[in-house]
């Protein structure tokens, strides 16, 4: 069933952005993930392995399994064959929106400054991920620019950090935060995965 982007930002207060090497580490991050409360995940496409580790995630039970890092249509129709359920992108051009809309994706572009938030809603988009959330001037930035734009909703991404997500979530713009500490790289701890999503899936927002 297809879920708007809105729902996909409504189900859990952090998105675990996930660079996954090795696809046999794919079902048991998933699994720690949704065990520990986290049922929406963002695989970026910054690997070889990633589309395989999206279509391997997607036969966990709960889980809504996305493509981070997408940057063209090639990109989207790459994620969609192998399952990806909603597009994450660092940046916001017309022609991924539109390749997004034709797919009947849920898309979430990354803005950074008024400019980009516009050129979104003339595109007919509200829900953005602001990247690099901490780059761009982290959450002064973010109050800032959400005071004109009343109806916009944001994901920050991009150097939030377990201490920091709290307060980001306070905001009332914001509906969740991609999140990178989850699942460091290299060899998973999948207890300590568990008990991140844990404490992440309790954050209020």
């Amino acid at each position: 069933m297809s879920v708007s982007i809105a729902e996909v930002m409504a189900r859990a207060p952090v998105i675990p952005v996930l660079v996954i090497q090795d696809v046999r580490h794919a079902v048991p991050v998933a699994e720690a993930l949704v065990a520990g409360g986290l049922t929406v995940l963002e695989v970026t496409m910054r690997t070889p392995a990633a589309l395989d580790v999206i279509a391997a995630m997607r036969v966990v039970p709960g889980v809504l399994v996305g493509a981070g890092t997408v940057l063209n249509a090639r990109d989207l129709a790459a994620a969609q064959r192998s399952g990806a359920e909603f597009i994450v992108a660092p940046g916001l051009t017309e022609g991924l929106a539109v390749a997004a809309r034709d797919a009947g994706l849920p898309f979430l572009p990354g803005v950074a400054n008024a400019g980009d938030i516009m050129r979104g809603l003339d595109l007919g988009l509200d829900h953005f991920k602001f990247f690099p959330a901490e780059a761009a001037g982290g959450l002064r930035a973010l109050k800032a620019l959400a005071a004109p734009f009343g109806k916009v909703r944001f994901c920050p991404t991009g150097g939030i950090t377990e201490q920091s997500a709290p307060e980001w979530l306070a905001h009332p713009s914001v509906l969740c935060v991609g999140g990178s500490w989850l699942v460091p790289p290299g060899e998973p701890d999948l207890a300590a995965v568990r008990a991140r999503a844990r404490a992440a899936s309790t954050y209020e927002r």
